[in-house]
């Protein structure tokens, strides 16, 4: 099974953008499930694919089940699959146009593997369980938590992390970076940052500190998954969390994943260079509006719609 990989909209430069780890919520996709036969199917498929009902985790809960790691990252991407399958089954053909680049934060680079058919949907579920499981053990192993710090350039904040034994994990915009690191010292860095002028610190809803040395019991474990499958390249660029350069190979895609697990993600130059190469619309697919808030972040005036459940599907539809 594959994804077509179109973008919607009147706009002749479109990008799709997938979210990460922490857009879960109980219910997520329950809407999609009932309204799109297309979604239903790609929903059933996974749980085929993964053994398990991970539908029914999504739909009823109970929450702290669907926040482990374990769960939320295969949720998430079979969410935002979901989302993009009802797109294409209610949207006319004729509103119906190519994406020149695709992107996701962190977990969401995997879901565009899927559509950009480097993957297929099973094997792409299969993938973000192991790396889900992984990941993980790695959280269990190495407990640790991550906030986005507002208001502080990453100079200042690289000198907080240097202090206090942390990492900065995402960079999302210029005044908004996330770091992350065990409990203890999370809660220095976030002391020294309010010292520093940060505006904001916000927790986020995660189980560890991804991006960051401690999520190194995972790489071998993630290196030994990847290199069971076989990638193809990419029918559309995927512009990579680690450098934010376009992934044209299907080796490239290898190398990212092992590399993104531990490196920062590199989220605002990800936007810029996407901006610079001519995407004229941004089209963030999946649960929660999360990096639509990144984005205004970034640049007020960027064009970027939400696709999240069939409201939102359905309102597109008649731009």
């Amino acid at each position: 099974m594959t994804l077509i990989s179109k973008a919607i909209g009147n706009y002749s430069k479109p990008a799709y953008l997938f979210p990460g780890q922490g857009s879960q919520a109980v219910g997520m996709g329950k809407e999609l499930y009932e309204n799109s036969s297309a979604a239903k199917d790609l929903l059933d498929n996974i749980d085929d694919a993964l053994n398990r009902n991970l539908t029914d985790l999504m739909f009823n809960g109970p929450e702290e089940e669907l926040k482990k790691t374990i769960n939320a990252q295969p949720a998430i991407m079979a969410i935002s699959l979901a989302c993009l399958k009802a797109m294409h089954e209610n949207i006319e053909s004729s509103k119906i146009k190519p994406p020149i680049l695709l992107a996701g934060h962190s977990l969401g680079e995997y879901t565009a593997l899927a559509v950009s058919e480097v993957l297929s949907i099973e094997n792409t579920a299969w993938l973000v369980q192991k790396r889900g499981e992984l990941m993980q053990k790695a959280c269990d192993e190495n407990p640790g938590s991550m906030a986005a710090i507002l208001g502080l350039d990453e100079m200042v904040i690289q000198e907080i992390a240097i202090e206090t034994g942390t990492y900065i994990s995402n960079i999302n915009t210029p005044d908004q970076i996330v770091i992350s690191g065990d409990r203890i010292n999370l809660a220095r860095a976030l002391d020294l940052a309010s010292a520093r002028g940060a505006k904001k610190a916000v927790p986020l809803n995660v189980e560890g500190a991804f991006h960051s040395a401690l999520m190194k019991p995972a790489m071998i474990g993630l290196i030994e998954a990847v290199n069971e499958l076989e990638f193809n390249d990419p029918k559309t660029p995927i512009i990579a969390n680690s450098n934010a350069l376009p992934l044209i190979t299907g080796k490239n895609v290898k190398d990212e994943l092992v590399s993104q697990i531990c490196q920062s993600v590199q989220w605002n130059n990800t936007i810029s260079y996407m901006m610079n190469t001519g995407v004229s619309h941004f089209v963030e697919i999946g649960p929660g509006r999360a990096l639509s808030g990144i984005i205004k972040r970034i640049d007020r005036n960027i064009n970027i719609s939400n696709i999240s459940d069939m409201k939102t599907i359905l309102n597109f539809s008649k731009n």
